[in-house]
């Protein structure tokens, strides 16, 4: 079994396990884990380099859809805000296995990226952006990264 397709096993059984024990411990609401220590560095508005290429990743397979900066667009919820309720296992599901709502007034759908390896393998590195935007520790546009 090739190394990315035993990552996305592994994520995809992570992410379907704590939604699980989310919903077996009777809860209702989402709420991300809060973490003493971030995923990602931010200092004078330059970053990390692991959440540079989240930038740049994001960038490349996110933004046609979430607009620029997770900001969202007419079709494609604000990541921003959507990171403020979602953990990041649910996050990961999201973007392994796609997710579809469809109602009387719209229909929204959310591919799978699942076997997108540039995608899968830079999972952690598009979270850290996206959550240091959430946070509010991150504006909009460009960001630097901060020397090695």
């Amino acid at each position: 079994m090739s190394r990315t397709i035993l990552k996305i096993a592994c994520a995809s059984l992570i992410a379907s396990a704590a939604i699980a024990a989310h919903h077996a411990a009777g809860a209702t609401d989402a709420a991300p884990a809060s973490p003493q220590k971030k995923p990602y560095t931010v200092k004078d508005g330059k970053v990390d380099i692991n959440t540079y290429h989240g930038y740049l990743y994001y960038g490349d397979q996110c933004m046609r859809c979430h607009g620029p900066d997770g900001a969202g667009s007419s079709y494609a919820p604000n990541l921003t805000e959507s990171l403020k309720v979602m953990t990041k296992e649910q996050v990961e599901n999201t973007i392994i296995n796609g997710r579809k709502h469809v109602d009387s007034s719209n229909e929204k759908v959310m591919p799978a990226f699942g076997t997108n390896e540039d995608v899968v393998e830079n999972m952690d590195n598009i979270y850290n952006y996206l959550l240091a935007r959430s946070d509010g520790a991150l504006g909009r546009g460009h960001p630097e990264h901060l020397d090695p």
